[in-house]
């Protein structure tokens, strides 16, 4: 039995929610990290909808994040878990994408990527729309901007700074202050 691979990028990195056997730095290539998909459940609602982190295809992208590997006899049940977590909208689409690990190794890893013809794509906001909308949504989990500070502090804990993230994270304190 193989066990499986899930790639994080966004809140998985710090609230993963699974049990996990092993955790590496990887990349992913062919997509970058973008706040790029409108949040109506979590981090906004329909109304007010905010904005959560997804992988968006991109000539030449890449991404880096965490590999997290789930031992054989809870996949299914790590999958389910994800499934409700990541599918809710249907605005993901869960996809088997090759990772780079740290350690060299290449892994195929279950990878939820954006689906540009949702309804909930928003790609090529600029980062002050971006900001501006982060500093007043709210969701079912919490303000927008935690998602932001959580998401960008804790990619920079693992060295993985993200120089999008940093800014909207400085801007969206700004605008939370004014």
């Amino acid at each position: 039995m193989t066990p499986l691979w899930v790639f994080g990028y966004g809140s998985l990195v710090w609230n993963p929610g699974f049990a996990w056997s092993a955790r590496q730095i990887a990349r992913l290539d062919g997509f970058h990290r973008s706040f790029c998909m409108r949040s109506i459940h979590h981090r906004g609602t329909v109304e007010d909808p905010g904005l959560v982190l997804a992988l968006d295809a991109a000539e030449g992208g890449q991404c880096h994040g965490v590999a997290f590997e789930i031992a054989p006899q809870i996949a299914e049940e790590t999958l389910e878990y994800l499934r409700a977590r990541e599918l809710i909208s249907a605005a993901y689409l869960e996809t088997r994408q090759t990772v780079a690990l740290a350690d060299g190794r290449q892994v195929e890893a279950v990878v939820y990527v954006i689906d540009r013809a949702h309804g909930q794509y928003c790609g090529g906001l600029s980062l002050e729309d971006q900001a501006q909308i982060i500093a007043r949504a709210v969701g079912g989990r919490g303000p927008n901007c935690e998602y932001l500070h959580q998401t960008a502090a804790h990619l920079a804990e693992l060295g993985l700074r993200d120089a999008e993230l940093d800014w909207l994270s400085d801007r969206v304190k700004v605008l939370k202050h004014a």
